[in-house]
């Protein structure tokens, strides 16, 4: 049975982003010593909103980030973006594809950062006001709430939902939410798709893509 709705995950499915995002948190945390590489950013706080990341940075830290930090960090990302970032390949003619299909977007970005990033592509029209953002909830990505709270919002039960996520965490979210999970490998972050469509395996993903035309649009 086809999906009712596809609900989407941002960065590294809609948005190239995770190399540019990454690398910059990677600098900052360096900067106030605590030295981190982009892989280590990547895989411990990809995909995990920004009162998780904080958390986990605390904890490794040993001390309160500087009350400044976030907006450093902030002015330090939207200086590389600046730069220019695109789309993942084949997102907007997926998107194109999809027809009268109901959609939207479920991330742990902050919802300034989706609203200009869904602009800068030329993508707002795709989702309307059906973007969420789990950026100042208690519980983000690998708990359920944001995509329960798109398949309310969509107004279209969770198990009737198809969700497109590249990351473990975000994916172990859409499978506690009831949904059916495509693990994508399709973005620039990752240079292995097939061990990483294996982390997306362990989890419990239903099935993998490496590209948007494999993924069913109806």
């Amino acid at each position: 049975m086809p999906p009712a709705a596809i609900i989407f995950d941002f960065d590294g499915v809609i948005a190239d982003s995770e190399v540019r995002a990454n690398k910059t948190l990677a600098e900052s945390l360096t900067a106030i010593g605590l030295p981190t590489s982009y892989e280590d950013c990547l895989r411990d706080y990809c995909g995990h909103n920004w009162q998780e990341t904080e958390r986990r940075i605390v904890q490794r830290l040993g001390r309160p980030l500087p009350p400044d930090f976030r907006e450093r960090h902030r002015e330090r990302a939207q200086e590389r973006f600046a730069k220019g970032f695109a789309p993942v390949p084949g997102a907007p003619e997926f998107l194109d594809r999809l027809g009268l299909m109901p959609r939207a977007i479920a991330s742990s970005s902050s919802p300034d950062y989706l609203a200009a990033s869904l602009d800068r592509f030329g993508l707002s029209g795709h989702f309307g006001r059906h973007v969420y953002s789990a950026d100042g909830w208690a519980r983000g990505k690998p708990h359920p709430d944001i995509y329960l709270a798109a398949a309310q919002g969509l107004g279209i039960d969770a198990a009737c939902c198809l969700a497109i996520e590249d990351s473990p965490v975000g994916a172990r979210a859409a499978l506690a939410a009831g949904m059916t999970v495509i693990g994508f490998c399709g973005a620039g972050h990752i240079l292995d798709p097939a061990a990483h469509g294996e982390r997306l395996r362990a989890v419990g993903v239903h099935r993998i893509a490496h590209r948007f035309d494999e993924v069913p649009a109806r």
